[in-house]
């Protein structure tokens, strides 16, 4: 799922195919058992369980797979207990790369991101090692295509409702958010029948770093394929310049 637009590069994911659009409903789905588990099933009462229906919906996760999921959550088949793992290494070239994992056994997500990084020539580090050269925050895309406002227009519902920052690429918007004030905008532009692509708390690297040795090029694309592959992988962050 390596990505090459800026959003895709911010957080290296897309749904490029039907395998990887069934990654992420099986990801989502980890997501809403934690959160029905930590929080309660009623979105109105638990904020992280509405983040993540936001995200479920931004990704055209069917209802009823949603209701499913808080349903089976809340019963006797929420039982499995899912431990959010994050790691964080260099890659190739000087890159920086952050992987969150939500796993039911720790050790198999263990090996098979170690073996990502050694397979690509990068290597694990320490916690915090890399974590401090990115931000989080509420990030929300929006496909040109699919809005019908122009930019100054969704720009200002957008600051109005909350945002930090707002920029225009060559296919989308972006919508920069702190990471508590996501949902509030979210809702803001959903209730103006705005339609996104994605809205969730993410990473931004604060500064990028370009790569332009071919060799360490095809490493890095090698790590970060790998890492989409495992389905223990949640998110995958990087500062690469692609």
């Amino acid at each position: 799922m390596s990505g090459h637009s800026k959003f895709a590069n911010i957080k290296h994911k897309k749904e490029k195919n039907d395998a990887a659009k069934g990654k992420i409903f099986t990801i989502i789905g980890r997501e809403i058992a934690v959160a029905v588990k930590e929080g309660g099933p009623d979105p109105a009462n638990n904020y992280k369980l509405a983040t993540v229906i936001a995200k479920a919906k931004a990704n055209n996760m069917p209802n009823d797979t949603i209701d499913r999921g808080i349903k089976k959550a809340s019963g006797e088949g929420g039982n499995v207990n899912y431990e959010h793992i994050t790691y964080e290494g260099y890659g190739p070239g000087g890159t920086a790369i952050i992987v969150e994992t939500l796993t039911d056994n720790k050790n198999r997500t263990a090996a098979n991101v170690r073996a990502a990084f050694s397979k690509g020539n990068g290597n694990i580090g320490t916690p915090g090692c890399v974590s401090f050269m990115f931000d989080t925050k509420g990030q929300i895309i929006i496909d040109k295509e699919e809005c019908d406002l122009d930019a100054d227009t969704l720009m200002e519902k957008a600051l109005d409702a909350g945002a930090e920052d707002f920029s225009e690429e060559e296919d989308s918007f972006e919508i920069i958010t702190g990471p508590d004030d996501l949902e509030t905008v979210r809702k803001a532009l959903e209730d103006d029948k705005i339609a996104m692509v994605s809205a969730e708390v993410t990473r931004l690297p604060q500064n990028y770093v370009e790569v332009t040795d071919e060799e360490n090029i095809k490493c890095l694309t090698r790590i970060l394929d790998l890492l989409d592959e495992d389905d223990d992988v949640q998110n995958v962050y990087t500062n690469w310049d692609e």
